[in-house]
C-alpha cells in the first residue's frame, strides 16, 4: 500500500524534492549503536555521536520515513523550555541545577541554528521569541506571577522574560481582547520537516545508516527485533515519543495525545501589516486548552491546538489527524484571535500525537550496564529540548566530559500510565476540565481553582 506522506502536514508537502522512502533494513545486522526512531530525538543522538565518535557504526530505525510522526508536524518552535518548568527541577535537585538546565535549554534554540548553518539546512530558523497573550484578567495574573517568580528565583531578566502591557502586546500580534501579554526571548520559528530531513541527510554524510520502512517491534539490551530482521548493537536507544505504546512492554510509558492544525493560503502584505509579527515572532494566549502559531517564511500562519480527545488504549487514528470538528474549531479560535482572517483559505489540516509520560516531566537516561538508552515525552515542545537531549545521549554514550550529562532531567523516571479504563476516563477529563475553565476565566475574569486542582493531580 502506498502512503501518501504529505498529506500529513502542511510542512510535509510543501518540502522541495522526494519524500520516497530509504530502502528497509535487509535481514540480521550488527552495529554499535541502534536508534528506534527517525524524529529529531534519534537524529540528533546520530548526528552528535558521529561528530563526537566518527567511527562509530550508527543505524536509525524509522517504521515510516524520517519525519513522519510529530518531527514532522509539529508547530515549527524552537522553545528554550520543558513541560517540567525549572520549579520541579529546583525541587527535585537543587536551585543551582534547574538554573544550569534552564541554560542549556535556551541554548539550545540557538544551537538548533547554528546547526543548520553548519549543515546548510534551510528551515527558515528565525529566532523572534514568542509573544504569549493576556486575553482576561485571570491570564494576566498569571502571566505577571509567573514573570515575577521566574526572574526573583531562577535569575532571568527582562532580556529573557518581561511583562507586556496592552500596548505593547499588540504592537507583536494586533488581536481581540488583548488585556497584556508576555515576551519570551528564547524562541526560533522554523518550518520543521524542512530541519527533519536536513537533519537526516547531515547524519548519513557523517557514515550513519537509516533504514526506513522498518518497523521495530521490541527492544532488548543489545538488540532491535524488526519484521524485517534484528539489529544487534551494544547500545540500544528508544526515541519513539507519540509511538512508544507500540513497543512490546511500553503500552503504559507515554500516552499519545492529539495536537492539531491548520495552515493559510499566503497572506497580503496589507494584513500582515495589521496583524503584525514583523520579526516571525511565535505566538499564543494563556487559555488552558493550549493554542499556538506561527508566521512561515512563506506568509502563511501555521496555527494548531490540542482538544482531541485521547483515544482509547492508546489509538491513533489518521482520521482525527486529517480532519476533525476540532479542526473547525482552531480555525474558529484563530479568525476570533485575528478577525482580519475572516474569509482567508485553509489550505492544510493535519496533525499529530505528542508524547505525554505521566508526571509531565521529559527525561533522557543510559543505563551503561545493559546497554539501553531513552529520551522523550516533551509533551508537545521537543524541538529544542530533542537537540539537548540527543546531544546529552551522546555525550553520555560516549564517556564525553559535558555539563550536559548531570542535568536534573537525566536518569530521571515517569511513573507508569494507569491501566484502562482509567487513563481514558482520567485525559478525557482533564480536556473537559480545562476547557470548561476556560470559559469560566473568560467570562469571570477570575482564575479557575478547579483547573489549578486539576494541574496538580495530572502531574
Amino acid at each position: 500500500m502506498t502512503v501518501d506522506y504529505r498529506s500529513r502536514s502542511f510542512w510535509l508537502d510543501d518540502l522541495p524534492g522526494s519524500l520516497d522512502p530509504r530502502p528497509p533494513l535487509r535481514g540480521d545486522t550488527q552495529v554499535d549503536v541502534a536508534i528506534v526512531g527517525g524524529g529529531y530525538t534519534g537524529l540528533w543522538t546520530a548526528y552528535y555521536l558521529l561528530r563526537l565518535d566518527p567511527a562509530l557504526r550508527v543505524m536509525v530505525i524509522e517504521k515510516e520515513v524520517v519525519g513522519f510522526g510529530a518531527s514532522g508536524r509539529n508547530g515549527g518552535w524552537c522553545i528554550g523550555e520543558l513541560a517540567a518548568g525549572p520549579d520541579r527541577q529546583q525541587r527535585e535537585s537543587s536551585n543551582e541545577a534547574a538554573r544550569r538546565l534552564l541554560g542549556a535549554l535556551h541554548d539550545s534554540v540557538d544551537e538548533v541554528g547554528r546547526v543548520a548553518d553548519r549543515e546548510n539546512i534551510d528551515c527558515g530558523y528565525a529566532k523572534g521569541g514568542t509573544i504569549r497573550l493576556a486575553r482576561n484578567q485571570a491570564q494576566f495574573d498569571r502571566m505577571q506571577a509567573e514573570v515575577a517568580h521566574h526572574q526573583r528565583t531562577f535569575g532571568l531578566t527582562d532580556a529573557d522574560l518581561r511583562i507586556l502591557d496592552a500596548r505593547e502586546a499588540c504592537s507583536h500580534l494586533n488581536a481581540t481582547s488583548v488585556v497584556g501579554g508576555l515576551f519570551f526571548a528564547h524562541t526560533a520559528a522554523l518550518d520543521p520537516a524542512r530541519l527533519v530531513r536536513g537533519l537526516g541527510e547531515a547524519v548519513e554524510r557523517l557514515g550513519g545508516t537509516i533504514v526506513e520502512q522498518t518497523a521495530a517491534t521490541a527492544i532488548e539490551p543489545g538488540r532491535v527485533i524488526t519484521a524485517h530482521g534484528t539489529v544487534q548493537a551494544e547500545v540500544v536507544v528508544r526515541a519513539t515519543e507519540g509511538y512508544t505504546g507500540t513497543l512490546a512492554g511500553h503500552a503504559r510509558t507515554l500516552s499519545p495525545l492529539y495536537s492539531l492544525m491548520v495552515a493559510t493560503e499566503p497572506i497580503g502584505e496589507d494584513r500582515w501589516a495589521e496583524i503584525g509579527l514583523s520579526e516571525r515572532q511565535t505566538f499564543a494566549d494563556d487559555r488552558h486548552m493550549v493554542i499556538y502559531g506561527q508566521r512561515t517564511a512563506d506568509g502563511r500562519i501555521a496555527f494548531g491546538g490540542r482538544g482531541a480527545p485521547y483515544g482509547y488504549a492508546s489509538r491513533i487514528d489518521p482520521a482525527i489527524e486529517q480532519r476533525s470538528r476540532i479542526h473547525d474549531r482552531i480555525v474558529s479560535s484563530l479568525v476570533e484571535l485575528l478577525p482580519v482572517l475572516e474569509g482567508v483559505a485553509i489550505t492544510h489540516r493535519w496533525g499529530g500525537v505528542l508524547g505525554v509520560p505521566r508526571d509531565w516531566y521529559p527525561s533522557l537516561g543510559f543505563d551503561r550496564t545493559s546497554g539501553m538508552a531513552w529520551a522523550g515525552g516533551y509533551v508537545g515542545e521537543g524541538v529544542s529540548p530533542a537537540n539537548l537531549a540527543g546531544r546529552t545521549l551522546a555525550e553520555l554514550i560516549t564517556s564525553t566530559d559535558s555539563p550536559r550529562t548531570d542535568l536534573p532531567w537525566v536518569g530521571h523516571e515517569s511513573r507508569r500510565w494507569e491501566p484502562e479504563p482509567i487513563r481514558w476516563l482520567a485525559i478525557n477529563g482533564a480536556l473537559q476540565v480545562m476547557g470548561q475553565a476556560d470559559r469560566a476565566e473568560s467570562r469571570s475574569g477570575s482564575e479557575s481553582l478547579l483547573a489549578k486542582l486539576m494541574w496538580k493531580l495530572m502531574r
